[in-house]
């Protein structure tokens, strides 16, 4: 599978998760081990809470960055249940990919009314997929994508 197979896959699975625990209100862990679980459903390989060692000069650092999960080997999910969107979360995406060198990741807010209004891609590199499409929101010079279901 291609990444953005396996986005839409997770997007789906996002959306069935927050259907079934009822919307948002639950911490983050909750939606996290949920949406494990369902990937686990439809037989996608997901890593949780997957330690990523950090290298700085040279030298390791003794605090691994934590990710969320790590889907298929080739997307990274952060989750939120958060009221209010910062567009730092997409930043510390872009960090993430760059870091494990992986291209695309999805940060998912279960604290939106509709799980797909908070859904945001955020690419490294790779190339877009016509079938795949977001819709692009601009505010001042930033650009940000919310997937259309």
């Amino acid at each position: 599978m291609t990444e953005n197979e396996i986005a839409k896959v997770i997007v789906d699975a996002a959306v069935e998760v927050h259907r079934q625990l009822g919307g948002p209100g639950l911490l983050e862990d909750v939606y996290e081990e949920a949406l494990t679980e369902e990937l686990c459903l439809r037989s996608m390989k997901v890593e949780r809470q997957l330690p990523v060692r950090l290298n700085y000069k040279g030298r390791v650092l003794s605090k691994p960055l934590r990710l969320d999960l790590k889907v298929e080997d080739l997307v990274l999910v952060d989750n939120k249940a958060v009221t209010e969107w910062n567009p730092v979360f997409e930043a510390q995406m872009q960090t993430y990919l760059r870091l494990t060198g992986l291209k695309l990741g999805l940060v998912i807010n279960f604290g939106e009314r509709l799980v797909k209004h908070g859904i945001h891609r955020v690419v490294n590199g790779l190339p877009e997929n016509l079938d795949f499409k977001p819709q692009l929101k601009h505010k001042g010079n930033q650009t940000t994508a919310r997937i259309e279901l």
